[in-house]
């Protein structure tokens, strides 16, 4: 997931396959999907000033890395972090 600003975002293309998902109790943000190939977008509806989007959905390089990996304690083993980002066990606000 990237984190964009509301005000820098605009869609080129393809937001007609959009779908939306609205979110139950206690969840805040609406979850969108591509109609066409399923691929979760983020919360591409989100009325906040920035919101996520998930970085494989987009077709150019965002230029922006890593800043920090959470939930690391759960990760399966198979997965390895190769990034020098900073690595929270868990959630880095109950840190």
């Amino acid at each position: 997931m990237v984190f964009v600003d509301k005000g820098s975002f605009r869609w080129i293309q393809g937001r007609e396959f959009l779908v939306r998902y609205e979110p139950e109790a206690s969840f805040k943000y609406v979850r969108t999907f591509c109609r066409k190939c399923g691929t979760a977008m983020g919360e591409l509806e989100s009325q906040e000033d920035s919101f996520p989007v998930v970085a494989n959905c987009l077709d150019d390089d965002p230029r922006v890395r890593n800043a920090l990996h959470t939930f690391v304690a759960d990760k399966p083993v198979w997965y390895e972090v190769w990034d020098d980002a900073a690595q929270f066990q868990g959630d880095p606000a109950n840190s």
